[in-house]
């Protein structure tokens, strides 16, 4: 990564593969001299004794863990900026500079209606960071507590998704929003929940309890493979799915406390992008389309000089209007729905 960085003169390594290449992108980024950005952080590890309970390594630890270094040489990494985590924490920072005067919950909410036709199980991200960040403990942040963790798929909620989506039962998983908000926004607690569905959670416990989410290989006649890897390789690619899937795709942040009058308040902010939509104009699917929109974003800002920093930042350490208004532009606007 360094070498090829210093060949071609990289200014900016954008990562947009799976997050267990993050730390050697991320260190052969930085000591090529370019800025760093990805949409997902480095990996977590379980506490060893009380993983339901208690954090262990946590998402992006390994990261900040290099803020000092970054910043001492005035290089920027910008970590979690696709869509979840990317722009729900840019609604994050533009609900508490402009719609609230005290904020007592971020919720992070996601939620689709979309259906592949052709196939019984197809999920429409990776199925490999899909496992990850489902099996392992969700955490939570809590003003005076601090991050803790949870049971997977635990206190489900029925959210109703705009755009046509409707009511679709939420649970608590594992994401980086959690780890970023409050870091740089003050909140009385910060969740991240999922509209998994039931069939979904029973195709990943089935393979947790297989030992299929595992990474460590195994010997299969003379051969190591990953079990995770063949859950992966069996699947269909998710980027080639657009032409058999329809519906919607809705990320969004709900913000709940006290608005600029004082008054009790609770405003979704959200993005919803329509399969139908998103293959005509782009050709590509929604949720590869969702996601992939915010680092172009970003990366136009940092170019033009809009957004600057240095050292290991989140989104939520940028002014969130010119990030908004450029979305905007590319013809998929955002919008508030009041609860």
């Amino acid at each position: 990564m360094t070498a090829l960085c210093r060949e071609h003169g990289i200014t900016h390594v954008m990562n947009a593969v799976d997050p267990v290449f993050n730390m050697s992108i991320f260190e052969g980024a930085f000591d090529a001299g370019a800025d760093y950005l990805d949409m997902a952080m480095s990996l977590s590890h379980p506490h060893p004794s009380d993983p339901y309970e208690r954090t262990g390594i946590k998402l992006g630890d390994e990261q900040f863990d290099a803020t000092e270094k970054w910043r001492a040489a005035d290089r920027l990494a910008l970590c979690g900026i696709g869509v979840e985590p990317g722009l729900s924490d840019v609604f994050a920072r533009y609900a508490a500079d402009h719609l609230f005067s005290r904020i007592d919950e971020i919720g992070v909410r996601d939620g689709g209606n979309l259906v592949v036709s052709g196939y019984d199980f197809a999920p429409s991200f990776s199925i490999w960071t899909t496992i990850e960040e489902c099996l392992n403990p969700p955490v939570i942040w809590e003003s005076g507590r601090g991050w803790y963790t949870t049971e997977p798929f635990s206190e489900p909620e029925v959210f109703d998704f705009p755009g046509g989506i409707g009511p679709v039962e939420c649970v608590n998983v594992e994401h980086e929003e959690v780890l970023l908000i409050p870091r740089w926004i003050e909140a009385g607690k910060v969740t991240f929940k999922y509209g998994l569905g039931a069939e979904f959670i029973d195709v990943l416990t089935t393979l947790h309890k297989l030992g299929l989410d595992r990474t460590a290989p195994v010997r299969v006649g003379g051969v190591s493979v990953s079990p995770r890897d063949v859950v992966a390789a069996t699947l269909p690619d998710p980027a080639t799915l657009g032409d058999q899937m329809t519906g919607s795709t809705c990320a969004g942040t709900l913000v709940t406390g006290l608005d600029t009058t004082g008054a009790p308040a609770q405003v979704y902010l959200y993005h919803v992008v329509d399969n139908e939509w998103s293959m005509k104009e782009y050709g590509s699917q929604a949720v590869v389309w969702q996601t992939a929109v915010n680092p172009v974003v970003a990366l136009e800002l940092l170019a033009e000089g809009t957004w600057t920093g240095a050292g290991v930042l989140g989104p939520e350490a940028f002014d969130a209007v010119p990030f908004l208004d450029r979305l905007t532009d590319y013809g998929s606007p955002w919008r508030m729905r009041t609860q």
